[in-house]
């Protein structure tokens, strides 16, 4: 029975949603896998091609509205039982474990999650499912992200990604939310607020 490994991208950015990638890794293992975050961008994406092509792969996307009604924590926990849930279908059977980046798991906090499960802290730098499922995941919602900037130019998505850099903070108070941001985020929301 296989092992998979879970990550997910986008749970601090202030715009776009939360995804989560499930990886069955293939043999030989892709080498030179890693932490999604300390690889270079051009490294990251020759993973995401060999990953993509060569193992088994699912991902979750969760959309801003459900972040909001949700919470980020709860839309997390939701991304990554749809990505589990995609790998699954895909291999034809349940994983012997699913090894999940972080210290908690879906596992009693969303009704759908049957998978034994066990959360790794810095999981990503640790065990290789892992990081090809970090890989996965902020390559997704990178590309999510660069399509958005081109309906919503002013906020530089295609550079921070949704996360609130001086930038993205600067055109928030010129041009206001768009429907891509958090409202249930503080930032956000504080701009909502009258005056």
């Amino acid at each position: 029975m296989p092992v998979v490994g879970v990550d997910e991208a986008g749970r601090g950015p202030l715009a776009g949603p939360v995804v989560a990638a499930a990886v069955v890794l293939c043999k030989p293992r892709p080498s030179g896998l890693g932490d999604s975050k300390v690889l270079s961008a051009k490294k990251r994406a020759e993973l995401e091609e060999v990953i993509l092509r060569r193992c088994h792969w699912g991902i979750g996307v969760v959309e801003v509205e459900e972040i909001d009604r949700l919470n980020i924590f709860g839309a997390t926990m939701l991304a990554m039982t749809l990505a589990t849930e995609a790998v699954c279908a895909k291999i034809g059977c349940d994983p012997m474990e699913v090894l999940i980046d972080g210290n908690l798991t879906p596992q009693g906090r969303r009704p759908e999650w049957r998978w034994p499960a066990r959360a790794i802290v810095k999981g990503d730098a640790k065990e290789p499912c892992i990081s090809a499922a970090s890989i996965i995941a902020k390559e997704h919602r990178d590309r999510l992200m660069r399509e958005a900037a081109k309906a919503h130019p002013h906020y530089g998505w295609e550079r921070n990604a949704g996360y609130g850099t001086s930038e993205h903070m600067e055109a928030l108070r010129l041009h206001g939310p768009t429907p891509l941001h958090r409202r249930s985020f503080a930032p956000v929301a504080q701009l909502e607020m009258p005056l």
